[in-house]
């Protein structure tokens, strides 16, 4: 405490002990530290503040690194707690303007958890309701928010934020003037309805955030783990400022209503930048609004950490690796495709080779690798730009996705000509994959010539590691999923989903890949040749050797790592 003392009333003591330290960690480089520094100036806010504002450092590093340097214990999601302290004294809205909630209560001191431990109005405010010693702790400013909301809060927050926007909000049977939908859009309980929006998918973890206008209401969705979550409806008069204020943080035309429209927004959330795709779309009642979240942090661009991993990583790695011919990545929309080329780019890129991307649309912003993004209303398709790309001297050439016959064929010749060639098919095997570039009519000796390999991938949900729950499978289970195949009868143990508070009661946290890679051999070049059969195709594969998702997918089931049902829901249709 004496350390918090001294630092308190010495704020230049403290932002650089905690500049220092961050650096030291790796959370923040030497130049993002002087840029804090200077908007820092000589105003009253500390680094503490601005780090997270300007996206610099994520929450949970700036709230461990305020710990240590300030010797204060850091505040677990377990310690909040059940019910309210002081319930009839505080207002939801003093604890979020004051980050300060508390935590538990002696009878002589109250122990608090707070996002700025040296905001000393929120400490004496704290002092003076519960009329006793207040002792700080460092809490996570999300896990705080979270707890002053599931505490404190007494009424349902989109209507709170959005209900006071004015009154005499826009009629959706009258087309409103752009100017009036500027006003509205600029109001602030609509900028913080979007934010918290915004703010609240990310906590989630969530991919995509759907707004969806129907006659009487406007639905509001999360996909977290790949399925989507209902959340507080966006009341109805409101959905054009919204959509608006979305529209305008897109750079998109928030007058034109009729055509489809796609943006991007960046922005930093809790101290993490977060890109967002945006895409709006006409329908019968209103605009439809579809964000894709993209956070790079989250999902780590590394192949182990996807979930491939031991002689599938091995088998992929043999074909990524060469120096060129083409390395293909298939699966339905949705199934971790261009994730997984995005992790192969970052194994690849290196300073002594030229890396070329052309996608639709741009994901992630790969450092040292020059990615073009596609747009055909200006006749730049994927095979205009992969021409200029082939005159620019590529070694590495990543394709989004090989939609046409066009495209197929210059992603040959690059490849015949000394380029490595990733990309993506939307097929369901990597078998199915070969019968596929046949039927988009590329020559079938051209396929043998430069095919490398071919990968097939899905997503399964994972297991929450803290709730789950083995079992022992009846044998009838066993003979019919085949599970003699991974262990002793005696030994097979699968994992149902439980549900506790780390996972929200899911049971379910994240989701991992289920991989195959089917390499191409001269004995599979033979089948090419004479156009067998998908399924013949497969089964050569398998005896060469590979792994199916079928396969990869009961192995993760058996380790724990997600449930069969999970492996049977994405594996029926291979």
């Amino acid at each position: 405490m004496c350390a918090q003392m001294t630092l308190t009333h010495n704020r230049d003591g403290f932002d650089g002990a905690l500049g220092e330290l961050l650096v030291q960690r790796g959370k923040l480089d030497q130049r993002g530290l002087e840029r804090a520094l200077r908007v820092r100036g000589d105003g009253k806010d500390s680094l503490l503040d601005l780090l997270p504002k300007l996206g610099l450092v994520a929450e949970r590093d700036l709230a461990e690194a305020t710990a240590q340097v300030l010797a204060l214990p850091l505040v677990a999601a377990r310690d909040y707690p059940a019910v309210p302290l002081f319930d009839e004294k505080l207002s939801a809205r003093f604890l979020h303007e004051s980050r300060i909630l508390p935590l538990a209560d002696d009878g002589e001191t109250v122990t608090v958890a707070m996002a700025n431990p040296l905001d000393r109005y929120a400490l004496d405010a704290m002092r003076l309701v519960a009329e006793r010693e207040v002792k700080a702790r460092v809490a996570v400013p999300a896990e705080l928010e979270a707890a002053i909301e599931r505490l404190y809060s007494r009424s349902r927050p989109s209507t709170t934020i959005v209900g006071s926007a004015g009154t005499g909000a826009d009629d959706e049977s009258v087309e409103p003037d752009v100017e009036r939908l500027k006003d509205l859009a600029s109001e602030a309980p609509v900028i913080r309805y979007v934010n918290q929006l915004i703010t609240r998918a990310a906590e989630q973890r969530a991919s995509d955030i759907h707004i969806e206008p129907f006659e009487h209401h406007t639905r509001v969705r999360y996909r977290i783990d790949g399925v989507l979550r209902e959340v507080e409806p966006l009341p109805g008069p409101y959905r054009q400022a919204v959509v608006s204020r979305l529209k305008i943080m897109a750079r998109l035309n928030i007058a034109e209503r009729r055509l489809p429209q796609d943006g991007r927004i960046k922005l930093a959330i809790r101290g993490t930048p977060i890109d967002l795709r945006v895409a709006t779309s006409p329908t019968m009642h209103g605009e439809s609004v579809g964000l894709r979240l993209l956070d790079r942090q989250s999902i780590p661009l590394d192949l182990p950490a996807l979930g491939i991993g031991g002689d599938t990583l091995a088998r992929f790695l043999s074909v990524v690796e060469r120096p060129h011919g083409i390395v293909l990545v298939t699966g339905p929309t949705g199934s971790g495709k261009s994730t997984t080329l995005y992790a192969s780019l970052a194994r690849l890129n290196h300073v002594e080779r030229k890396v070329l991307t052309v996608e639709d649309p741009v994901e992630y912003l790969l450092d040292g690798i020059d990615q073009t993004q596609v747009k055909q209303s200006i006749g730049l398709t994927f095979a205009h730009v992969l021409r200029s790309a082939l005159r620019r001297d590529p070694d590495i050439i990543m394709v989004g996705e090989i939609r046409d016959r066009e495209t197929a064929e210059i992603a040959v010749h690059a490849a015949l000509t000394g380029h490595l060639v990733l990309s993506t098919l939307h097929t369901n095997s990597a078998a199915a994959s070969v019968t596929r570039l046949l039927d988009m009519g590329v020559q079938d000796y051209l396929i043998t010539s430069t095919v490398n390999g071919i990968a097939a991938q899905r997503l399964v949900r994972t297991l929450c590691p803290h709730c789950h729950v083995p079992y022992r499978p009846l044998p009838e289970l066993i003979e019919q999923l085949g599970l003699q195949r991974y262990g002793q009868e005696q030994e097979l143990i699968l994992y149902r989903a439980k549900g506790c508070d780390e996972c929200h009661g899911t049971g379910l946290h994240g989701r991992t890949s289920l991989f195959e890679t089917l390499v191409m051999s001269d004995a599979m070049r033979r089948l090419v040749l004479r156009h067998a059969e998908s399924n013949e195709i497969h089964r050569l594969a398998v005896e060469e050797g590979m792994r199916t998702l079928y396969d990869d997918g009961m192995t993760k089931a058996l380790a724990g790592v997600t449930m069969i049902e999970e492996v049977l829901k994405v594996t029926r249709d291979v």
